[in-house]
């Protein structure tokens, strides 16, 4: 009884907190046509300097065309390479910090900075209604010490990869952990909006052979405030930060 309640505690806080819980400036080489040195008969003075009037004109208009159509696509090639040198900026910032468990509050004020960055550029507003959640994503970092259990000796800690798998299309959600505990736990997923969802256990199965039917009062919420083809941020009801990398697109959460 005592390793039942225990279980369903730590995944009743870890799965609600995983799911819940310019200006452009370039050079031009100007080219200036010059008039012949002798006199031409077929133009005075007088229209040879409305010509050049016009000439100068007609070259300011084709400038005033061509920067703004040159300031108009560097705004999407600017976007897009500020994603992935944040993207790349997250990812050598995390590599170190034991998916969150060897942290300084620095450390942990550092990637929350880089998070919020990426979340301001979001380009997936709907994430719930987007194919690019589906799948089996694995946890790189997180806050949540219900998951990292710092307070455990390191042995007695989840040393091996943790799992998150989502398919919007049956709302099905699942936790798997590897090394050396081995527990899963599934759970029904209910919209609260189109980036937002409660979470509602309905089974657990311990060292991936006991299974448990979920007493129901495993609950929490999921936000998903960056999302793309291999990166998913995400925040909970307690505040805490969640990134995962695609792994298996492919991966069905049991039904």
């Amino acid at each position: 009884m005592l390793v039942t309640v225990n279980f369903n505690v730590h995944y009743h806080n870890t799965f609600s907190m995983a799911l819940s819980n310019p200006t452009v400036t370039l050079s031009f080489k100007c080219i200036i046509d010059s008039y012949p040195s002798k006199p031409n008969l077929l133009f005075s003075s007088s229209s040879r300097q409305k010509l050049k009037t016009s000439h100068l004109v007609l070259q300011e208009t084709d400038y005033g065309k061509w920067r703004n159509m040159i300031s108009f696509f560097p705004g999407f090639r600017t976007k897009d390479r500020d994603v992935g040198s944040l993207k790349q900026e997250l990812y050598e910032t995390i590599a170190p910090l034991d998916r969150g468990a060897e942290t300084t509050l620095e450390d942990q004020q550092r990637v929350d900075q880089i998070a919020r960055k990426l979340e301001s550029v979001n380009l997936v507003k709907e994430p719930l209604k987007s194919d690019l959640l589906n799948g089996k994503w694995e946890l790189l970092y997180t806050t949540s010490q219900s998951i990292l259990q710092t307070q455990r000796p390191k042995y007695l800690r989840p040393n091996g990869k943790i799992y998150q798998a989502i398919n919007v299309d049956t709302l099905r959600a699942q936790n798997i952990e590897t090394w050396p505990f081995y527990n899963q736990a599934t759970a029904n997923l209910v919209p609260l909006n189109s980036r937002r969802v409660a979470v509602k256990f309905d089974f657990f199965k311990i060292a991936n052979l006991i299974p448990i039917k979920s007493p129901g009062s495993g609950r929490g919420q999921l936000e998903i405030t960056y999302l793309d083809e291999d990166l998913r941020i995400s925040r909970g009801n307690r505040g805490n930060l969640f990134i995962l990398r695609m792994v298996d697109p492919s991966y069905r959460v049991p039904i």
